[in-house]
């Protein structure tokens, strides 16, 4: 079950580093070379000197982007731009954002959340990871003893009873505000309150928790964990490394989206035509054609509502069209090992139907695929010819994410996306200390 605690997190001094939108930075795996130049520039504070530390000439195994986010911390930390709190405290975090035109806002709360092994408990993956990544975060571990950035894990959480446990203390509070690149505004308040902090605690107990966004942090939170038993720096069960930080967020909460992650498809033989694309999808799908509109296809696939419906357009012609799975008897037969809801998957059909059978078979070439989430994203990669094929796909729900992540199965890469990040720099959490 989800055992979590309150915790005295270390924070910017505001009087020190100037405004919080100029020390908080995205996670890492989001920031390219320009994003990171540009995060340099804003502070000497900002926290990608920690998440995301440049590379200079002559590093090697003592002198590295690692030990230099470590000496880094350590050195804000004693000169008191970054100072830990006086109270355990619960986290809430509030996220405003707008996408195509609709405002959202999701709330939750950041707090410390006792690691397990999956398949072992009550907490469940539900994507795959790769190993890459998690050497990397495991470094800065190391370097810095610090959880920088925190997992996203939700919970079931129907009647929103968990969240109004805190929402009284935060209403006459003025949050710390701070505003991302992408223009999000994001508000940080603490709840050090005993009695609420108790309250949330034992609501929390009984309910499992599924992890959105940062399996890898996760996975490398229980490696750390394992490293530092095995040195014998794990007193008990209540010693920092036993939890990493993870905001919460509830599976019902008005503002959790998650947005579609579209394919843009090259490596495809020679050039590809509506109607050869077709050709290769009628065995298996009702097709529609929606003319030259990526907005009347995706509009197509919003209304229909059907996983298995997706959109494609050929760059060749402008060619859009809507197929739609006929008989679902092929995915069984294609991914037998797998769940009927981990068949259904709009992500499932595209590659394991689409990608790896049908237009390997028909059009020939290897399909590789770069990843966009919004239409106009779609449009102007078509636009500039920057695939052969552009594939629309539905994105997954929370209910796919329950089922499946419930079940002991990750679902394909790349089959969620949950929008806006988490920043690194709101809070940071020590495994060394409480």
């Amino acid at each position: 079950m989800a055992d979590i605690r309150a915790f005295r997190g270390f924070r910017y001094d505001l009087g020190r580093v100037g405004a919080l939108t100029n020390v908080v930075a995205p996670p890492y795996d989001v920031i390219d070379a320009a994003l990171q130049k540009t995060l340099y520039d804003l502070s000497e504070y900002n926290a990608i000197r920690l998440e995301l530390t440049r590379d200079e000439p002559g590093d090697d195994e003592s002198a590295n982007k690692y030990t230099r986010a470590g000496n880094t911390l350590r050195e804000w930390i004693v000169d008191a731009a970054v100072r830990q709190d006086t109270a355990r405290g619960l986290y809430v975090y509030e996220q405003e954002y707008a996408v195509e035109g609709q405002t959202f806002v999701r709330r939750g709360f950041m707090a410390r959340v006792r690691l397990e092994p999956f398949g072992q408990g009550k907490i469940y993956p539900h994507e795959q990871t790769m190993s890459g990544p998690k050497e990397d975060r495991l470094k800065l571990y190391r370097a810095t003893g610090f959880n920088l950035s925190p997992v996203f894990g939700l919970y079931p959480d129907g009647d929103g009873d968990v969240f109004a446990l805190v929402e009284p203390l935060i209403r006459t509070a003025p949050p710390i505000v701070a505003k991302d690149h992408l223009g999000v505004t994001n508000r940080l308040w603490v709840v050090t309150d005993p009695a609420t902090i108790t309250k949330v605690i034992g609501a929390m107990g009984p309910k499992p928790v599924y992890i959105a966004d940062g399996h890898h942090r996760y996975e490398t939170g229980v490696k750390y964990l394992d490293e530092r038993r095995a040195a014998g720096e794990v007193p008990d069960d209540e010693a920092a490394p036993n939890f990493c930080l993870m905001q919460l967020v509830g599976m019902s909460d008005p503002g959790l989206l998650i947005l579609p992650t579209h394919r843009l498809v090259s490596g495809l033989a020679g050039t590809v035509s509506g109607p050869a694309l077709e050709a290769a999808l009628e065995g298996h799908f009702d097709i529609v054609d929606r003319g030259t509109s990526a907005q009347a296809a995706w509009e197509h696939i919003q209304m229909d509502g059907a996983q298995t419906t997706l959109g494609f357009g050929t760059v060749s012609d402008g060619r859009w069209i809507v197929a739609k799975l006929r008989d679902p008897a092929v995915m069984a037969e294609l991914a037998p090992e797998q769940s009927a809801d981990w068949r259904g998957l709009g992500v499932s059909v595209l590659h394991k139907l689409v990608l790896d059978r049908l237009l390997r078979d028909k059009v020939g070439g290897t399909p590789v695929c770069k990843y966009v989430h919004l239409l106009s994203e779609v449009t102007d990669a078509v636009g500039k010819g920057e695939c052969q094929v552009a594939c629309l796909v539905p994105p997954a729900t929370m209910a796919h994410v329950e089922r499946i992540a419930g079940n002991g199965e990750k679902m394909p890469p790349k089959s969620t996306y949950f929008y806006p990040k988490l920043l690194t720099g709101m809070v940071f959490n020590s495994l060394k200390k409480d």
